[in-house]
């Protein structure tokens, strides 16, 4: 556990150097974060909708991307950088599912066979963009809910990091997690 806690500071240590310009401290931060960054992104790309083309290893290229542009966010530690990492991950999602949604001439449509006539059912699959309209509406009545929903289910954070980025109580993020949880499932049923 001592490593982890060294880790988490160091990744912590360096998020602030950075913060404040020192441009070498990125260099040393990359090789701490890029493994938990290419597992959050491999998360998010398993509930994609099949047939999906975007690698782990893409995902995390462009979050990282725009985390290097990053310059006006006064790291707080390291909870923080991977909720604003999974925020950005979120977001490249989102913007690509939409994208293929609004796709004009087959967009969404199953490749048939006219030579073997079957019944084609597409698989079940995650809805990205119907999740990120519930998450938001969430978001509407909720900000902390919401909140905690994207640092668990898009950052990865455990329970008590989630609480330490919020300034709350595990007790409370636990019971605002199940809460959210069942609002967004009944919202995504309807």
């Amino acid at each position: 556990m001592a490593t982890s806690r060294t880790a988490s500071s160091d990744v912590t240590r360096l998020l602030i150097r950075w913060g404040d310009g020192d441009a070498l401290a990125l260099d040393e931060l990359v090789p701490l974060v890029y493994e938990q960054l290419r597992t959050l992104a491999h998360q998010h790309l398993r509930r994609e909708r099949p047939g999906q083309t975007l690698q782990t290893t893409d995902l995390v290229h462009e979050a990282y991307l725009k985390l290097v542009d990053q310059r006006r966010v006064r790291w707080q530690n390291r909870a923080h950088f991977y909720a604003i990492a999974a925020q950005m991950m979120r977001r490249i999602l989102v913007d690509r599912a939409r994208m293929r949604k609004r796709a004009k001439r087959g967009g969404g449509a199953l490749p048939v066979s006219l030579s073997q006539p079957t019944l084609i059912a597409p698989e079940p699959s995650f809805d990205l963009v119907a999740f990120d309209e519930a998450l938001e509406e969430l978001a509407g009545l909720d900000q902390r809910k919401a909140k905690i929903v994207e640092l668990r289910f898009f950052g990865g954070l455990s329970v008590d990091e989630t609480a330490e980025f919020l300034d709350v109580s595990a007790v409370t993020v636990m019971r605002d997690w199940r809460t959210a949880k069942a609002w967004l499932h009944k919202a995504l049923e309807s």
